[in-house]
């Protein structure tokens, strides 16, 4: 029976050898966290019961209570557990090899001209996506532990024309070196360079499957009653607990709100957990916080709602200010909002905190906010 194989993934070539390794012998890998504490990675181990772990220096150990994989299952993908304990996702090689086959064509790569640059936590499916389309494409790779501005730049001047960020990074990492810039893990800035993509897809898609608001090759995506769901070729074979979270049809349902055009272009909301509804009105996060990225005081910031005794929620802005020690009013922040969005979209409380709880890739852990915030820090609420 095939094997899981945990491979701790650091950003080396040392690791790109092991899943190498690791597929050539007919077994799946599960890539591991090298930052996680041990406790941690203990219980992501206990959880994805792997029958191998090969740790950093390369050595393979056996490790007790493994469970065999599936014959054709390449991957299993541990997802980010921004709402809960992380999930093992196992994806087959014919899954793996169908997104790496979409993203190409879509992208245009050439494998005698481009080389992908992996610089993203390999252990997260946006980070470990560029590995495997660079090997299942012959396309050339360098891979870097971390996203250093320096070191990105010197791969890009080494020939490096395709990458993948999060949207934290556009601001640190010179994108016009590149030929095409994936751009995925959060919500896409309202203004971006033109050869940046900004994409949606999730562990459980195999990584991005709309690019630019378009499905790839092969993707489907559908609107039920206001959720996104989406059927390919790419999606995930089922959990680790072996539980298959497609319908009958092969359609995902994906937790995020959204629309689908006339023409198919996708538009997503957000999730549909994160929805604040206040006074009847639906708000979502995303563009209240786009809105409010803009104001001068603001140089990060967070939407969520909170319960109200009259509006049922209010909207709560968790702001990291501009000027440290001279935060923006909440009077403003709401004149702000209200010139350019509904005036139920305006925050009623102002919340200002040192900074906002992300994931290793950026993303929002919007469950944490209220956790992030010191006592004392809110600095206003209106009631009308």
């Amino acid at each position: 029976m095939p094997r899981l194989v945990a491979v701790v993934a650091e950003g080396r070539a040392g690791f790109v050898e092991a899943l190498r390794r690791a597929w050539d012998a007919g077994d799946a890998v599960a890539p591991v966290d090298p930052r996680l504490p041990p406790p941690a990675a203990e219980a992501l181990l206990d959880a994805l019961a792997p029958s191998v772990v090969v740790g950093p220096d390369g050595v393979a150990s056996p490790r007790r209570g493994g469970r065999p994989v599936d014959e054709g299952d390449a991957l299993v993908v541990a997802t980010s557990g921004t709402t809960g304990a992380p999930r093992g996702v196992v994806l087959t090689a014919q899954a793996v090899r169908a997104a790496a086959s979409a993203t190409s064509a879509a992208l245009a790569v050439d494998p005698q001209r481009d080389r992908w640059l992996a610089c993203l936590p390999l252990a997260h499916v946006g980070g470990l996506s560029v590995v495997t389309r660079a090997l299942l494409t012959g396309t050339p790779l360098a891979v870097l532990p971390r996203a250093d501005p320096a070191a990105v730049s010197a791969e890009a001047r080494s020939g490096a024309t395709l990458i993948s960020l999060v949207p934290t990074l556009l601001g640190r990492v010179d994108v016009s070196m590149f030929r095409r810039v994936l751009l995925g893990g959060a919500a896409p800035p309202a203004e971006r360079p033109a050869n940046v993509v900004a994409t949606y897809g999730m562990t459980e898609t195999g990584g991005g499957v709309v690019y630019d608001g378009r499905p790839l090759a092969g993707v489907e995506v559908r609107m039920v009653g206001g959720e996104l769901h989406v059927r390919g070729p790419m999606l995930l074979r089922c959990y680790r607990d072996g539980t298959d979270p497609k319908d009958a049809d092969g359609w995902l349902a994906t937790g995020d709100g959204g629309e689908v055009g006339a023409g198919g272009e996708v538009r997503v909301a957000g999730r549909l957990a994160d929805v604040v509804v206040t006074g009847g009105e639906k708000v979502w996060p995303a563009p209240v916080e786009a809105t409010l990225a803009g104001h001068e005081g603001v140089a990060e910031v967070a939407v969520a709602g909170r319960p109200d005794p009259e509006w049922g929620q209010r909207v709560v802005a968790f702001v990291v200010p501009a000027r440290p020690g001279a935060p923006p009013s909440l009077e403003s922040l709401r004149a702000w909002v209200k010139q350019r969005l509904p005036a139920y979209a305006a925050p009623r409380e102002l919340v200002v905190v040192e900074a906002l709880p992300r994931t290793a890739l950026g993303k929002l852990r919007r469950t944490e906010l209220s956790a992030s915030a010191r006592p004392g820090t809110t600095l206003g609420s209106v009631d009308g």
